[in-house]
This record gives C-alpha cells, structure tokens and sequence, in this order.
C-alpha cells in the first residue's frame, strides 16, 4: 500500500532538495531517519520532519508497520518564486529570484500486509490512548489543586511538603549582596 506525504512552499530550491533527497530515495524508513539525521544539509530537517510524518499516517491511518516501510520516490517541484530586485551600478536593477520546493514523499511496504493492524485494532488502541491522556490530565489537576491550597502531595511513594517562599524585595540602600552586585547601576549616582 502507497502512503503519501506532502511539504509545500519550502522555502529552498528545488536543485538544493534534490541533493538530499536522490540519497535516500530506495531507503529502509529507519535507515532513511539516520542517514538524514547525521546529513549536514539545511534541507535534510524539513525532509526528517516529512518523512516521519509519512511514517505516522502510515502507522495510525492504515494501520501499516513503520519498520516493514521504505521510501519508493520523492518528487520534488518548483513552487513559486518570489521576485526581488539588487541595486546595481548606475541605477539600474537585478532580477533575484527567491525559489520555493514543492516535495511528494511516497512510502511503500516492503513485504504485503506485514504486521497490518485491523481497524478494530486501530480503534481499541485510540481509545485506550484516550483514556490514558484523560486520567493523566483528571490526576495533573487534582495534584495542582492540591499544591495552591498548600497541601501535602504525595508522588512516587515520597512525602513533599509545600513551602511557601515570599519574595524579598530589595529597598533602595539596603545591602543584600548579590542583589546589590547584579542590579549596580554604571553611573556613580
């Protein structure tokens, strides 16, 4: 099964993505994140970024394994240009010309239907997921409540006694130390 993945208006020509992206055209998806992680090219971020989305439609839309995948093409197109003008002798002026990339990822499996999750699969794992997420939050707001009425909060087996710390300001003329030091003034007065 195909998965696409699309990044447009990068702001990059076309010629300057085409270098990172004709090495890792063919490419396992994992060893694809390592080559592009360890390029030292500007464009390999963006195509990092795109390749693991790729990955992640591919994981939780069609429920494909993320290490069975390999990158089958990339096509990279010109987008817009964006037209600028260079001051040149005797008022003329140069035509410079900004080049965007439009980049189309497209993934493949390499062995059919290996490691597939059904859609009732799919669906259970959302949920748990949900579930999860919600009683992390119910339990993040309970121990915040806590912490503002100045409670004890209990976590991981350890007893943590809030300490209210008031702010000490620092009155013109008052010797605190390190204050005095970080907040001198240049000037004598």
């Amino acid at each position: 099964m195909k998965v696409i993945a699309s990044l447009n208006n990068l702001r990059t020509s076309p010629r300057k993505v085409r270098l990172v992206t004709n090495s890792v055209v063919g490419m396992n998806s994992q060893a694809a994140l390592v080559q592009l992680k360890h390029l030292v090219k500007k464009t390999s971020e963006p195509l990092e970024k795109l390749l693991n989305s790729a990955l992640a439609n591919a994981e939780n839309n069609f429920g494909l394994d993320k290490d069975n995948m390999f990158i089958s093409s990339i096509l990279v197109g010109e987008g817009a240009k964006l037209k600028r003008w260079l001051p040149r002798a005797q008022g003329r002026a140069t035509l410079l010309l900004k080049r965007t990339s439009h980049i189309k990822l497209e993934l493949e499996e390499r062995v059919e239907g290996k490691n597939k999750k059904t859609k009732q699969e799919l669906d259970k794992q959302k949920a748990d997921n949900e579930a999860a997420r919600t009683k992390a939050m119910k339990e993040a707001v309970a121990e915040i409540e806590k912490e503002e009425k100045g409670e004890e909060v209990v976590s991981d087996k350890a007893v943590v006694k809030k300490t209210v710390v008031k702010k000490e300001t620092a009155q013109k003329g008052q010797d605190n130390g390190f204050l005095k030091k970080v907040f001198q003034r240049k000037s004598g007065a």
